[in-house]
């Protein structure tokens, strides 16, 4: 079984005034996310804003973070074509990435059976253990448990990102695969329920800001604290809604220059956030304490 802990951070890419990948931000970024709990870092996903950074960006950044942050890296390689999902998981690889995140290809609205071919064909192109990427929010692709369960007895896919929101899924998904096929939850509001059907943890955003927090959830929970888990999960809920009222990254990015971790701006597609909704991030963050 990956070690790669319950607590998953999806970094986001910071940018100088330029908006060029800032590398000595992201390994300063992602320093400090370990030392607030995350057990790994995806790099280059949707939240490291990956459709608008470079093949060479992306190796870049894998061979920065793999040779200055001690936690293992996973790098966000999937896109809707399996040829260049393959180019990109070889590439990581090389670059010396500890596993690959691969997301259901989007747009062309693959059928199951397809969705197989696509995940089988990438897993048998490299040595890497692969995390399954269901987001059909995102993709208008929904991986369903059936075709889950075939992919999980592939050797190197060993886990699953499920962000459908969808608990019943999740479940009929965690009964039927192995116990050592590891589940994460990719929707930070989601924690603690996917925790109580059986999810090993969380590919999360929100532990950019509240990462402490997160994980005394998930110590709490394993050390069948219900209790303490639940104050906790409550206490967060607003943020983890609040993180998420616009578009990914957005938000995450505003709390974190608020907070003073300096990660600069997005790049077109995406905008900063407007004044409304950064009043309605700085006043959950005062809430909590972090301003």
């Amino acid at each position: 079984m990956v070690n790669w802990g319950r607590l998953i951070t999806a970094m986001v890419t910071p940018f100088d005034e330029e908006l060029n990948v800032d590398y000595d931000g992201a390994v300063k970024l992602g320093k400090q996310l370990v030392e607030e709990g995350t057990t790994a870092l995806v790099i280059t996903g949707t939240t490291g804003e990956a459709p608008t950074l470079t093949s060479e960006e992306r190796v870049a950044l894998y061979r920065r973070m793999k040779l200055k942050v001690d936690v293992p890296i996973i790098a966000g390689v999937g896109t809707n074509s399996t040829k260049n999902t393959i180019e990109n998981a070889k590439a990581a690889q090389e670059a010396g990435a500890d596993g690959l995140l691969v997301v259901t290809p989007y747009y062309n609205k693959p059928d199951q059976d397809s969705l197989y071919e696509h995940f089988k064909n990438v897993a048998e192109s490299v040595d890497l253990p692969i995390m399954l990427y269901n987001v059909p929010g995102r993709t208008g692709c929904n991986m369903l448990p059936d075709t889950l369960v075939r992919l999980a007895k592939i050797e190197n896919i060993v886990a699953l990102k499920e962000a459908s929101g969808n608990i019943v899924q999740m479940s009929e998904i965690l009964r039927d695969v192995p116990d050592d096929f590891l589940i994460y939850t990719g929707d930070d509001v989601m924690l603690l329920p996917a925790l109580a059907v059986g999810a090993y943890g969380v590919v999360s955003v929100c532990s950019h800001v509240v990462g402490l927090e997160m994980k005394e959830m998930i110590d709490a929970f394993v050390a069948n604290d219900t209790i303490k888990a639940r104050e906790i999960h409550l206490k967060l809920l607003k943020i983890f809604q609040t993180l998420f009222i616009i578009a990914n990254p957005i938000p995450v990015k505003a709390a974190l220059n608020m907070t003073g971790t300096n990660v600069g701006g997005l790049r077109l597609p995406l905008t900063e956030a407007r004044e409304n909704i950064l009043k309605i991030i700085e006043a959950e963050l005062r809430v909590l304490g972090k301003l």
